[in-house]
């Protein structure tokens, strides 16, 4: 047992405790087993979360099956026939053991670091968006301009601008939580950094990686304790903002008319050309699904089914239940990532928790726009599903951010053993 006095103790004196209260403790978690907030539970020795890492391993292998699955046939494609049946199954390889060592890197900085650098991180990633859109740097595909050829893989700057806006709002909000309660002081200038990014990434253009650092920004800000009046006029702003940028873009609003009726003549072999075959797989896949390699989309007729549309694949070759089982995995792995940045805040982390929930944001969000794209419930947005879809910085800073999540789980494991940092 843990009592409150001793860990009252171990800093320095925050509180004072008479006997009475000694069997006080924290309204935290260190397990997979919930329990009232008036017993402590046993600290595991572990010093990471192990359930969280194996279901990330499960999705990873799981997401390397299907790229490898939805990409075999790509070849037959004479658009792709210069390439080899295995050359995205490589290359995926390839990209998650560069995703491993970079994050097992990442685990072993201290969480006080990451918050000394959060500002200087910020600030390489709009270098990184800058550069992307200058030619011979950038790497243009379909029309956009979003990556960095380094040779053995392609960095998409976006993917780090998510990690670096996460850190620098966690950062910015540990910075001025004595002006929370005022616009201009406290909320105005994020919202300038935000904008900037959203100008560079809009002119790549990637509004689907815009909307997701939109969307982690104001939840961390929210998770920060701005005033709820404040964040609901923000909000309003923010959808506002991005309807003017669907209204005065006309292959946006064709997407928009195109997810609204995707059968329609003039959509069907154009903007809803994508969503109406990724509906056909999953209506293929009925229950239980045709069976693992005998998608019929993923032959041509789904475009990007090893990126975007992985999720229509899982759904025609494990049916409704193996999409119900990657929801599951997705719904426990960002509640639990959500718990650790609340047990950071209860042993007064206040940065380290905001960028652990903040990881929950950012994964659960982009999880909940891709299936919804790929189901038919939102308009096509080129987002990947996190930690499963061909993509390699995409995998990389997903793999990072979790190693900074298990690395706050650490700390806070250490913390409540009554250790020091």
């Amino acid at each position: 047992m843990l009592s409150a006095s001793r860990l009252f103790r171990r800093f320095g004196g925050w509180f004072q405790a008479s006997a009475e209260t000694a069997t006080e403790t924290l309204p935290v978690r260190t397990g997979g087993h919930s329990r009232s907030p008036s017993y402590a539970a046993p600290v595991r020795q572990m010093g990471f979360d192990q359930a969280l890492v194996w279901v990330t391993l499960a999705l990873l292998i799981w997401g390397l099956v299907m790229v490898y699955s939805a990409s075999i046939a790509m070849p037959d494609n004479p658009k792709f026939a210069r390439y080899e049946h295995h050359h995205f199954l490589l290359r995926h390889v390839l990209s998650l053991v560069v995703a491993f060592v970079a994050a097992m890197l990442a685990f072993q900085v201290p969480l006080s670091t990451w918050e000394k650098v959060a500002p200087w991180l910020f600030i390489a990633s709009l270098v990184l968006l800058v550069l992307v859109l200058i030619p011979f740097i950038g790497r243009g595909v379909n029309g956009a301009r979003r990556w960095i050829s380094l040779g053995i893989m392609n960095f998409q700057p976006s993917e780090l601008a998510k990690f670096a806006v996460l850190m620098y709002a966690a950062d910015y909000m540990v910075r001025k939580m004595e002006v929370k309660e005022r616009f201009f002081r406290a909320v105005l200038p994020m919202g300038a950094a935000v904008g900037v990014v959203g100008l560079l990434l809009l002119a790549e253009p990637d509004m689907g990686a815009f909307i997701v650092i939109s969307v982690i920004a104001m939840g961390i800000l929210f998770l920060g304790g701005v005033n709820a009046r404040m964040f609901f006029f923000i909000a309003t702003i923010v959808v506002i903002a991005f309807g003017l940028m669907v209204a005065a873009s006309p292959w946006r609003r064709e997407r928009i008319f195109a997810y609204l009726d995707p059968w329609a003549q003039q959509y069907a072999l154009g903007k809803g050309y994508q969503l109406s075959h990724s509906l056909i797989a999953f209506g293929r896949g009925e229950l239980s699904g045709v069976g693992l390699g005998g998608s019929i989309e993923k032959l041509h007729w789904l475009p990007e089914a090893h990126t975007d549309f992985l999720l229509a694949v899982i759904g025609e070759e494990f049916g409704l239940l193996g999409v119900l089982v990657a929801m599951g995995l997705f719904v426990w792995l960002t509640r639990r990532i959500i718990h650790i940045g609340r047990q950071a805040v209860a042993l007064d982390r206040l940065f380290a928790g905001l960028v652990a929930q903040g990881v929950g944001i950012w994964i659960g969000f982009q999880t909940f726009i891709n299936m919804g794209v790929n189901l038919g419930a939102l308009p096509t947005k080129g987002l990947t599903l996190p930690l499963m879809s061909y993509g390699g910085s995409a995998i990389m800073m997903n793999l990072i951010s979790l190693a900074v999540v298990l690395r706050i789980d650490y700390e806070n494991r250490v913390l409540m053993r009554g250790g020091r940092l």
